[in-house]
């Protein structure tokens, strides 16, 4: 079995965005046969989970090299490990999260981050209330010291789960403080610079998108 080819980072800005979009719900997948106990897998049973042709998973991993053989298939140890450094999740990333409230709260306390690469370091609010109280692994900070403290964390993804109408301010002063890469759950679309990179969660969006298919 060949090894991972290094991906240079012009190729990597040639790799369409929904090939990357699609690489960690292979990885999902890939995990849940490891944990089944299974030791192989083939492009065509991971589209049978998936709901995706063979030729299509196929040709997505063929931008990062090659994974395993004809009639053999792959080992899923090796491509979940490959693909966590084609993700960069081969390391922990330290987040910060805005907002302590009911959203936020479910948030700090999910358990399923850190075995995935990612941590929560810091969580800000500004109702002084909050401010303090114990949240899942941290505690609550002052909003006010957002930027000492990404700093102090080198954090460099954020969190929004603020109301809707201060979420671009959030924003705005998450970007000040050195931070580029956003996941936002308020149901609003960010006004950013090039650099920032923005991905949006809204449960209404997805229910609606469902309820055309019940009409």
């Amino acid at each position: 079995m060949k090894a991972i080819s290094t991906v240079s980072k012009r190729n990597s800005k040639e790799i369409p965005d929904i090939v990357i979009g699609r690489l960690p719900v292979y990885l999902r997948t890939l995990r849940l046969l490891a944990d089944a106990g299974r030791d192989v897998t083939s492009s065509q049973e991971l589209g049978e989970h998936l709901g995706i042709s063979s030729a299509q998973i196929r040709k997505d991993l063929s931008h990062f090299g090659e994974f395993g053989k004809q009639g053999t298939g792959y080992n899923i140890t090796f491509l979940c490990n490959q693909l966590q450094k084609i993700l960069n999740v081969d390391r922990v990333w330290p987040i910060v999260l805005v907002g302590a409230g009911s959203l936020g709260n479910a948030i700090a306390n999910y358990a399923g981050f850190e075995s995935r690469g990612f941590r929560i370091v810091a969580i800000f609010d500004e109702d002084k209330k909050k401010i303090g109280l114990e949240m899942g692994p941290v505690f609550v900070d002052d909003f006010a010291n957002l930027k000492i403290r990404v700093e102090e964390t080198r954090a460099q993804i954020a969190v929004i789960a603020v109301p809707t109408h201060v979420a671009q301010r959030v924003a705005d002063q998450l970007i000040e403080a050195g931070l580029t890469s956003i996941l936002c759950y308020a149901p609003i679309t960010l006004t950013v610079p090039p650099h920032v990179r923005v991905e949006y969660i809204d449960p209404v969006i997805h229910f609606q998108h469902m309820t055309y298919y019940l009409g």
